[in-house]
Order: structure tokens, then sequence, then C-alpha cells
């Protein structure tokens, strides 16, 4: 992968080559970020870099051996290292296993998914009900493989991705080798939670914070790569707040009819018309769950433009043109500041939920009356 393929971010890409070119870069590096962050983008884009074979002022060339290699993920001085279910690495055959078994699933889940997360990881192999970790087995073959020579005589990456998910055993394991690794090694760690690492660990390893995207880098992004319309982008970078794993599904979802479906949900709960709020149940049980959650983000995301316009600071909305007459309608003759954070509280353990396979039916349901108390409760507007 190559840093021209991550929108955006230009200090921390400019950070890097600058440390590689200087020399200066550290052996051991964790690249951390939000859920849907460049962090696993950006530890490929340099492990790409570093071994381009003409690499150019702030990217590799993309058409050397090594370069071609990398885009596959199948360079032969490149490892990886992911949490899998205990019963799939074994003391005796792990390395057969995970190389004949898993790689191949893995390559094609970072190349076509590299914003996705842990939760997708486990869907994409059928994992749903097996506990998951890198275990000790997992940290012996990293060492093993670190005691061979590099084959095309660069830099031997091991990649570790979610090392949160290192059980005691295996980070006690790496850490001799972490501080003092072969030449030439590099360890790039890729996490999202980055507290829960041992401190040993941490202590051993640079940060590279990447940040969430902005709104602007994730429109450009999708027009750019003409997965959506400008106007669609527009409605979908606010949703998803930085996500670009949030960005490419709700590009799934009709975005521009959510505010409408929601303006008319609001009106359903106002009413407290019993048959209208199991019809309106019923019909959202048929949808499937990344449909049932942009709606409920489509939801937040209004009661946020809502407070915005309460308090007279109307330069920070972010909804669109289309959008802004509802939202003010709603917010001043609707809302209070009270009934927003009801609202949004009662939309966001719903999304909570929903993450964790609650029935949509019955949430929906639930969720709708708990609203028409909220929005029928005698406030001064």
């Amino acid at each position: 992968m190559l840093f021209s393929s991550i929108p955006g971010l230009t200090e921390t890409k400019d950070r890097l080559v600058t440390a590689i070119k200087n020399n200066h870069l550290a052996h051991a590096l964790l690249f951390h970020g939000p859920e849907g962050s460049a962090n696993l983008k950006m530890a490929l884009a340099l492990a790409t870099y570093v071994n381009c074979a003409n690499p150019g002022e702030n990217d590799s060339c993309g058409t050397c051996s090594s370069c071609q290699k990398m885009a596959k993920l199948v360079h032969p001085d490149l490892s990886f290292t992911f949490p899998l279910p205990g019963s799939m690495i074994k003391e005796e055959d792990g390395d057969k296993a995970k190389k004949g078994d898993i790689l191949v699933p893995w390559r094609d889940f970072v190349i076509n998914k590299p914003y996705a997360n842990l939760q997708d990881w486990i869907y994409h192999n059928g994992f749903e009900k097996k506990q998951l970790n890198i275990s000790k087995a997992a940290a012996k073959q990293i060492i093993q493989t670190l005691s061979l020579k590099s084959f095309e005589g660069g830099y031997k990456t091991i990649l570790v991705w979610m090392p949160e998910f290192l059980n005691s055993s295996a980070a006690n394991a790496l850490l001799k080798v972490l501080e003092e690794p072969p030449e030439k090694t590099l360890f790039l760690m890729v996490a999202n939670q980055p507290e829960q690492l041992l401190t040993t660990i941490l202590s051993r390893t640079q940060k590279v914070l990447v940040r969430a995207f902005t709104d602007t880098e994730i429109e450009e992004h999708l027009v750019a790569q003409g997965l959506s319309s400008p106007a669609a982008a527009q409605q979908i970078a606010p949703l998803a707040d930085g996500n670009m794993r949030d960005a490419y599904r709700l590009m799934d979802q009709v975005v521009d009819e959510n505010t409408a479906k929601f303006r008319d949900w609001m009106r359903i709960c106002f009413t407290l018309d019993i048959n209208k709020v199991t019809q309106w149940a019923d019909q959202y049980q048929l949808q499937d769950k990344e449909g049932q959650k942009a709606l409920l983000l489509t939801g937040l995301n209004i009661l946020r433009e809502s407070l915005l316009k309460r308090s007279q600071l109307e330069e920070l909305m972010r909804s669109s043109p289309s959008d802004r007459d509802f939202v003010e309608n709603f917010s001043t003759k609707a809302l209070t500041e009270n009934k927003i954070t009801d609202l949004y509280k009662l939309l966001n353990d719903a999304h909570y939920h929903l993450e964790r396979n609650a029935s949509a039916k019955i949430l929906f349901a639930n969720l709708s009356f708990n609203m028409a108390r909220v929005l029928r409760r005698k406030e001064s507007v």
C-alpha cells in the first residue's frame, strides 16, 4: 500500500518519511488511532516505503518488485500476527495452521477492508462464537521468524494487528525481542486501544497517533474514488464522524432518505399512535443492521445540529441545506436542551444494544415509546 492511497493525514505521512530519510525511524512503532482510522494502512505504507527499490520524495514507487509484492501482501519479509481462536494455533503445528489456513482470508480482508474492526474480522471468518487472542504460540512464531535472515536483503517487518489481544504470556515472550531486535527489523503494532497494552510493551515502542479523518477528507475520498456523489458524500461525512469504516458502510444506505425517515418517526412518536409505532418497529425489523444503525446515527446527528441551532452556533452546523429546515423547526418548536440530552442518550444506548445483536423489533418499539415520553413532556421550549 502507498501513502498516496490514504486520504489526507499529510502531517503523519511527512513525519514518517522524514524519520526514514534521517535514519531516525524506531525499530518498534505503535500505530494507534480511533476505530475507522488509517492506522493499519499507514503501517503498511511505511513497510512498503522502507523496502521500495526506487522510493520517491514522499512515497514508494509502486512499480518495483517489492512494491508489487507489498500490494498483494505476499512480500516474503513481511509477517503478520493477529487475533485468532485459540484452537487455530497450537504449539506443535501453529505455523502450518496459520499460514496454510488463515493468511489467504487475512490478505483478502486487509486489501478489501483496510478500515475494518475486529468485529468485521470475526464475521469475515465465521468466528462469532469463538474467543480470540494472540497466543504465546504466535509470539514464538514471531521470534522464530526473526531468527531467519531477510529473504530480499531489506527490512524484516512484523505487523501485529490488535496487540490489545496479546495474552500476558505472549506479551512477556516478546519483551526481549522488542527491546533488542535483530538488525534491520521493524515491529509495527496497530491498535485502537493502546491503553489496554502492558506498560512494558508501551515503553518499548514509539507512538504514532493516526487521527480520525476530517469531514472534508472523507467527502473528497468518496467522490475521488467514484464511490459516492458529492451530495451523498456531504451527507455521509458528518454521520461517519471521522470513521472511514462507517463512511463505507453508510455508502450502501440511502442516506438522503434517512432525515425524512427520522422526521416521520418523530411525528409518530409525538402522536403516540400505538398502531403506527408497532408498524414502524415491524418495518425496521426487516432492514439490515447497517440500515438500522444508519437511521440511529442520522438521529444523533440531527440532535447535535439541533443543539448547535439552539445555542446560536449555526456556523458549526454540518447538515445539508436540504435538511436545514427540518433541523431548525425541530430544534426550536419541539425540543429543549433537556429533551435533546435525553433523546441523545436513548438513541446512543439503542445503537450500543443494536451492535450487540438486540432484537430490532423490540428495540425500536421500546425506543419509540421512550422517545414519545420525552417529546410529549411538558417543558418550556
